[in-house]
């Protein structure tokens, strides 16, 4: 098998890699395969790494059998015929790329989604999920600090990796703050992990609404806690799941305690949403930060100040409860957002690092497979046509009004 990996087409352009060039090397040397890399001099593992690795670079990866990228290819660089592996954040019905799966189908290519690559418990095998809440947490922390302007923080994308944010944390003195943190998978645990080595003590959420503390803590919301039946039943975890739209939301108590909220869930449109725009124009919504790791935009999103996504190089901007507008950040009846949709590509190399690491162990050896029951689950499309698991989206594709 030969694998290319390809540069990102996407503007603003990823610096990640869905393998580093240790990890390419590595693969050569210990199975029936062949990589070569397109040339990119944006990447965060520069193309002479590769090179000094014996890795072939090349311009032309028409014959590779799979081509590799991270964010959604361009249609235009498409190229007919080829397997492909990506985020192609098409199986939500996002409309914004609904014409990138119309091509993927009429250029006969089988996308194989990160996203759905699962066991057959369906948990997720390959995410960069942990980084975006690392990232998400830390931005909500920086933009908090220039909001109070009571302490700073160095930007995550002008660290080197991890390792040198943690030396910066600990120099850092908080004042007495409270964090909301929703989501308790990839990404709430890594959210949860960047606030504790910040120095923020995790409290219980019965102790974050009830007690007054002289430090910075957070808190960590498993659904139970801001989800509840209407009919007042007891709350049932795959109930919930399954059958969100049977539960409301009991997230107030928390709207009207903490100043930072990072939102770290993975939300359905049927599951009710946190808390309305007018509940943010009521005088106890205290929350002055929302650091949205899940960044649905609005009106589809549990979070109803998320307009849009922000930038790295633009991260929060500010919105205005009294009107529901985008305003300018750090406004004095303004509540900051950073929605950055692609959070994990200010921590490129750690993230890129651990995500070939995850393909390696756990996609590669299936890939290899003359028929693999977790590639099929994730195959979108092949031959023109959506794959099994996929035919949900038949109505996305056909339909003629976003054309």
């Amino acid at each position: 098998m030969k694998i290319g990996v390809i540069r990102e087409g996407k503007i603003p352009p990823d610096s990640r890699v869905p393998l580093i060039p240790e990890q390419c090397a590595e693969i050569t040397q210990n199975y029936p395969v062949d990589i070569v890399v397109e040339p990119f001099p944006g990447r965060c593992y520069p193309d002479e790494l590769y090179q000094h690795l014996g890795v072939l670079l090349s311009d032309n990866l028409s014959d590779c059998d799979v081509l590799m990228g991270v964010k959604e290819v361009p249609v235009g660089q498409l190229i007919p015929g080829k397997t492909y592996f990506f985020f192609s954040h098409t199986i939500k019905e996002q409309a914004h790329n609904r014409d990138l799966l119309r091509a993927i189908l009429d250029k006969n290519i089988r996308l194989v989604d990160y996203e759905v690559l699962t066991d057959e418990q369906g948990r997720r095998l390959i995410a960069f999920g942990r980084f975006a809440g690392m990232v998400g947490a830390h931005n909500g922390m920086l933009a908090y600090g220039r909001r109070t302007g009571k302490f700073a923080l160095k930007r995550m994308k002008d660290c080197l990796d991890y390792a040198e944010a943690k030396m910066i944390y600990q120099q850092l003195s908080l004042p007495p703050m409270k964090v909301v943190l929703t989501g308790t998978g990839r990404v709430g645990d890594g959210a949860a992990a960047v606030l504790q080595d910040m120095g923020l003590r995790r409290v219980s959420p019965a102790d974050f609404l009830n007690r007054e503390f002289a430090e910075a803590v957070f808190t960590q919301l498993d659904p139970a806690d801001y989800a509840a039946r209407k009919d007042g039943s007891p709350f049932s975890k795959e109930e919930f799941y399954q059958r969100p739209e049977l539960y409301k939301s009991i997230f107030e108590p928390y709207y009207r305690t903490a100043d930072v909220m990072v939102n770290g869930i993975y939300w359905d449109r049927r599951a009710p949403v946190f808390f309305t725009k007018e509940e943010m124009r009521r005088p106890d919504f205290r929350i002055e930060v929302i650091a949205d790791v899940t960044c649905d935009i609005a009106p589809d999103s549990s979070i109803p100040s998320t307009l849009r996504p922000s930038t790295i190089a633009d991260p929060v901007y500010g919105y205005n409860p009294a009107t529901g507008e985008e305003t300018e950040p750090y406004q004095p009846r303004s509540i900051d957002v950073m929605a950055i949709d692609n959070l994990p590509n200010e921590l490129p190399r750690d993230a890129s690092r651990a995500f070939g690491r995850q393909f390696i162990t756990h996609v590669l050896p299936e890939l290899l497979k003359t028929d693999s029951a977790m590639i099929e689950r994730a195959t979108v499309a092949e031959g023109g046509r959506l794959g099994r698991y996929f035919q949900y989206l038949e109505d996305f594709v056909e339909r003629q009004e976003a054309r």
